[in-house]
């Protein structure tokens, strides 16, 4: 299912910037020297579509920059509620197991003593146990 909504935006996406580059293929000359016009020092020549294609990466490439960096402070803390609850996990399943092994102690039948008035097995005079 996901790749059929995937599918449903990329084919249309695709024939959109396919469209917009044919419609587009003209040359332009992007010029980086606000001094001299008629001959700039830095300047580029590429199609319309190109230039406008790869400012558009760009942007998203510096909003997906700029917001991860306005995260850092949300990731840091998750990361560190992570190690809290890692720790707590691990106490709790150390004193679980203390517990287990403290209900089993008490479980324990206490030891029988030799100076028992029925004999060492723990069973009277007639055989049957107490």
């Amino acid at each position: 299912m996901r790749k059929f909504f995937s599918a449903l935006v990329l084919v249309p996406l695709g024939l959109f910037f396919l469209i917009f580059a044919v419609a587009n293929r003209h040359l332009v000359t992007v010029s980086f020297d606000p001094f001299n016009s008629s001959y700039p020092t830095v300047a580029v020549t590429l199609p319309l579509f190109v230039i406008i294609i790869v400012v558009a990466i760009l942007g998203v490439v510096a909003g997906g920059t700029a917001t991860w960096f306005r995260q850092g402070h949300w990731r840091r803390s998750a990361r560190r509620h992570e190690a809290d609850a890692r720790a707590a996990r691990s106490q709790l399943a150390d004193l679980r197991a203390g517990a287990a092994v403290q209900r089993s102690d008490q479980q324990r039948l206490p030891a029988l003593t030799l100076g028992n008035a029925y004999g060492s097995g723990g069973r009277d005079k007639q055989d049957a146990t107490l």
